[in-house]
C-alpha cells in the first residue's frame, strides 16, 4: 500500500448510521462472537466437549440444590460405605458424602482454573506484547527471563512455589500464573512479531498512533483466534495440575472439597471403598478431555478456513 493511499484511507468516513468509538467496537464484538459460535457449531469434537464442560459448570452451580449433605459433614456411623440411597456415590473415610464432595469440587477446581489462567494471560500479554512488537534489547531481556523459568519442568515449579508459599487458593493461583506466563508470552510475541509488519499497523503509525494504542488495538485483536484456544486448552491443564497438586498436598488445605485432595485422601482406603477415588479421578479426566475436545474442534475449524 503506497502512502498515497494511507493517507486517502485515513480520510474515508464511517459508514452512515454507524457511531464511532465504543459502538463500533460493541459491534465488532458481538461480530466475533458470532463468527466463534458458528465455528463451534459445526465441530462436532467441539460441540461434544463444550457439552462435557457445560455439564459440570452446571453441577458446580446448582450444587446446593443438587445435592443432599452438607460437603463438610462428617457420620461416623458411615465410613466408607458404598452407593446407597442416602448417598449415591458413597461416602469417605470420614463419613462424609462423596456427591456433595464432587459437586462443590467443581465449584474449587472451575474457579481457580480460569482465574490462574486469566492471571497468566495477563501476565504473558503485558510482556510478549511489547518484545515482539519493540524486538531488539526490549525482547532479549523478557525472553531470557522467561527462558528460564521455562527451564523448570512445570509440576517442579508449582511445587516450589507453593512450598514456599504455603498451600492455599490463592498461592495455586499464584503458582499456575507463574508457571504458564511464559509460554502465553512466547506466544503472544511470536503473533505479535508478524502482525506489526502487516500494512495496517503501517497505516496506524502514519496516523501518529501511539505505540501502546497500536498494540491494543491493532495487533491484540488480531492475535484474538490462536490465544482463545490456547486459553481455553489451558484452563484444561491447570485443572489437571490443580487435581495433581491436590493429591500430592499441595492444593487446598482440607476440608476444602477439591478433586486432587478427594484422590489422595482415599486412595489409602481403595481396597475397602473405591467410590471416592474412582468418582474424582473420572471427574477430573471428564472436565480436562471436555476442555481439550472443546478447544480442539474450535482450533480444526477456524484453521479450515484460514
Amino acid at each position: 500500500m503506497t502512502s498515497e493511499n494511507l493517507a486517502r484511507a485515513q480520510k474515508v468516513p464511517p459508514p452512515a448510521g454507524v457511531p464511532s468509538g465504543f459502538s463500533v467496537t460493541l459491534q465488532d464484538f458481538w461480530s466475533s462472537v458470532k463468527e466463534t459460535w458458528e465455528l463451534i457449531t459445526t465441530s462436532p469434537t467441539a460441540v461434544i466437549g463444550m457439552v462435557v464442560v457445560l455439564l459440570w459448570v452446571a453441577v458446580a452451580i446448582l450444587a446446593p440444590l443438587i445435592t443432599a449433605h452438607d460437603p463438610l459433614e462428617q457420620d461416623y456411623k458411615n465410613i466408607n460405605k458404598g452407593p446407597t440411597a442416602a448417598h449415591i456415590l458413597g461416602t469417605d473415610q470420614l463419613g462424609r458424602d462423596v456427591w456433595s464432595r464432587l459437586a462443590y469440587g467443581a465449584r474449587t477446581i472451575l474457579s481457580l482454573g480460569p482465574i490462574s489462567v486469566f492471571v497468566a494471560f495477563l501476565v504473558g500479554l503485558i510482556l510478549g506484547l511489547p518484545a515482539g512488537y519493540y524486538g531488539g534489547w526490549i525482547d532479549e531481556i523478557v525472553m531470557r527471563a522467561l527462558d528460564s523459568l521455562m527451564a523448570f519442568p512445570t509440576i517442579l515449579l508449582y511445587m516450589i512455589i507453593i512450598s514456599a508459599l504455603g498451600p492455599s487458593s490463592f498461592n495455586v493461583v499464584i503458582a499456575i500464573a507463574i508457571g504458564g506466563a511464559p509460554g502465553i508470552a512466547r506466544l503472544v510475541r511470536a503473533l505479535a512479531m508478524d502482525i506489526r509488519t502487516r500494512e495496517y499497523v503501517s497505516a496506524a503509525k502514519l496516523r501518529g498512533d501511539s505505540d501502546f494504542m497500536i498494540m491494543l488495538r491493532e495487533i491484540l485483536p488480531n492475535c484474538r483466534g490462536p490465544l482463545i484456544v490456547d486459553f481455553l486448552l489451558r484452563i484444561g491443564y491447570a485443572a489437571f495440575y490443580i487435581g495433581t497438586l491436590g493429591f500430592l498436598g499441595l492444593g487446598l488445605p482440607p476440608p476444602t472439597p477439591d478433586w486432587g485432595g478427594m484422590v489422595q485422601e482415599g486412595h489409602s482406603h481403595m481396597t475397602s471403598n473405591i467410590w471416592p477415588v474412582l468418582s474424582a479421578t473420572l471427574a477430573i479426566v471428564t472436565l480436562v478431555i471436555g476442555l481439550n475436545m472443546f478447544a480442539d474442534g474450535l482450533r480444526e475449524e477456524s484453521m479450515r478456513y484460514q
